[in-house]
């Protein structure tokens, strides 16, 4: 007769540790809450009630004037305008630093030590990307007004110099984690950093590269909805325009365009996905 199998014990052993982080998660989100005065009850007292219904009930119907849905139908082409002239000119600053900041393709770290001039170079880039990211893009929409005026110029430079230091940073780090053995053996037999770039970082990590630029084109259009809150042209200035005029109906229509405006670019972007993966 075989020997009874003792059951195994159906107790977490690592019980205690996932208690103790998450009394410690919540020990720390407290005072966070505190400090945003987080009250989301508030939305269910009768007040909010009444005025949250009686501004969405002014949303129906949408405004759907031809006159003014020419225009808003011209917005939203100039918004997607904005992103992608945006993008264009983030790429262009973008890879340039994301080369010269990138330390495989670095001929003075094939020793294995970088040396002193490089890396300094390199650590200054690299805080310029930090700069240029660490100004929202709404920042930089302001300063752009007061510099060009109102209009989407300055929504374009804004959504140029935050971007470049995301696709900067992003992209050095995408380069710098992937495959490199291809790399350094074109480096160390002679070669120019651009044809290691191209040669041998780029096939092994084109597709990710290519990936998120995809993904930052979304958000441009996204947020070049929102600089034109500050005058920064497109839907968003349009958008602001009738806030300030209560006109719920003309905002319903608006918000629509906005929403079959970002669907049709995780569209379209999924579809570039699927061609170039």
């Amino acid at each position: 007769m075989a020997p009874a199998v003792s059951e195994p014990s159906l107790r977490d052993p690592a019980w205690t540790r996932r208690v103790f982080w998450t009394l410690a998660g919540a020990a720390l989100l407290a005072p966070m809450l505190w400090a945003t005065e987080f009250r989301p009850w508030i939305l269910f007292e009768p007040a909010s009630l009444r005025a949250s219904l009686g501004f969405v009930a002014g949303f129906l119907p949408p405004h759907a004037e031809p006159g003014f849905l020419k225009m808003v139908a011209y917005e939203a082409w100039r918004t997607v305008a904005i992103a992608t002239c945006g993008m264009v000119l983030a790429l262009l600053l973008a890879i340039p630093l994301t080369l010269a900041s990138t330390a495989v393709l670095s001929v003075s770290a094939l020793p294995g030590r970088m040396h002193t001039l490089p890396f300094i170079a390199r650590q200054a880039i690299r805080w310029l990307l930090i700069l240029l990211r660490s100004v929202p893009e709404l920042v930089w929409a302001l300063v752009f007004v007061r510099v060009v005026g109102l209009g989407p110029t300055a929504g374009v430079l804004a959504i140029a110099l935050t971007y470049s230091g995301m696709l900067g940073k992003v992209y050095a780090e995408i380069l710098e984690s992937g495959e490199t053995h291809a790399t350094t053996t074109l480096l160390r037999n002679g070669s120019g950093r651009l044809n290691a770039f191209l040669y041998g970082l780029l096939p092994t990590n084109g597709a990710e590269l290519t990936s998120y630029t995809v993904y930052r084109w979304e958000c441009a259009i996204r947020s070049s909805a929102v600089l034109g809150f500050v005058g920064a042209g497109g839907l968003g200035q349009q958008l602001i325009t009738s806030l300030k005029m209560f006109n719920a109906a003309e905002v319903s229509t608006i918000l629509l365009v906005f929403i079959a405006l970002v669907w049709m670019a995780d569209w379209a972007s999924g579809q570039l996905r699927r061609v170039l993966g």
